[in-house]
């Protein structure tokens, strides 16, 4: 790689100096702007006055994304790796609703590709990227997968439950036609949103209902107290990790989870 292409591999893909973290407050501007193009343009009365100005805009937007996606791809040391991974996808989708207007041509296909284009607001997933905490999250959220899988099973058993009681217990005269209908009952009551289009009326059924609502409010916690306790223990990481460097360019703040140092690109211990 010689020095200008890894120059510029390092303004694209870290933020640790001027051009860097300059590179990426455009692109969260950028981000912003076309986002806000999107939601804008939804209004019919503004897309009437407007039409045209958000649509030049939305060219200029996807122009530069494409640009960026093109230097992110040719930067890559393992250009598929990028292609075919969450962020490389994420840009990807992000621009191809725009010149996906060029190839349909039937009449009847015009609404397909209008609710296509709808698929631009997925450029806000590409702000993790920038921002430091969302790393942090992302990898709390991983550490608590397993746990929060084992917690959804469990609800998933109380809701199967729950569901056949009331079905059992209120029948279909009261609107409980099926298992299925009972479980969408236990779902609705249990997360405390009670849409109130289904609901018992034998006292049996009103118990088992205030136990649910009761639980619900009991299993909400469960969630925030996994991950919780997983991001206080990233941050402990975080911490240790802040001192750690690489062994052949001693470059600071390497991660556990790096394979390969950010900045000279040898292969980690």
């Amino acid at each position: 790689m010689t020095f200008t292409k890894k120059r510029l591999a390092h303004i694209v893909f870290e933020s640790d100096d001027w051009a860097s973290r300059t590179f990426d407050i455009v692109l969260l501007i950028l981000i912003f702007g076309s986002i806000l193009i999107v939601i804008l343009d939804s209004v019919a009365s503004l897309r009437i006055e407007y039409g045209d100005l958000f649509k030049t805009l939305e060219w200029i937007s996807t122009i530069l994304f494409t640009i960026e996606y093109a230097l992110r791809v040719w930067l890559s040391r393992k250009p598929k790796g990028y292609i075919f991974s969450f962020y490389g996808m994420v840009d990807l989708l992000a621009i191809l609703p725009t010149y996906l207007s060029f190839f349909v041509v039937n009449s009847q296909l015009l609404s397909v590709v209008r609710a296509l284009r709808l698929l631009r607001v997925i450029r806000i997933l590409k702000l993790g990227r920038y921002v430091v905490e969302a790393e942090y999250l992302t990898r709390s959220l991983k550490a608590s997968l397993h746990k929060i899988l084992i917690f959804i099973g469990f609800v998933i058993t109380i809701v199967l439950i729950m569901g056949t009681l009331m079905f059992i217990i209120e029948g279909p005269e009261h609107g409980f036609t099926s298992i299925p209908v009972g479980m969408y009952w236990a779902i609705v009551t249990l997360t405390t949103v009670g849409f109130g289009d289904i609901y018992p009326v034998t006292p049996l059924g009103q118990l088992v209902s205030s136990l649910i609502m009761l639980l619900g409010y009991a299993i909400i916690a469960v969630p925030t107290g996994i991950v919780s306790s997983e991001m206080a223990a990233q941050k402990k990481r975080q911490d240790a990790e802040a001192d750690m460097q690489c062994p052949f360019c001693a470059k600071k703040g390497i991660s556990h989870l790096d394979h390969y140092c950010r900045s000279c690109g040898e292969r980690l211990p």
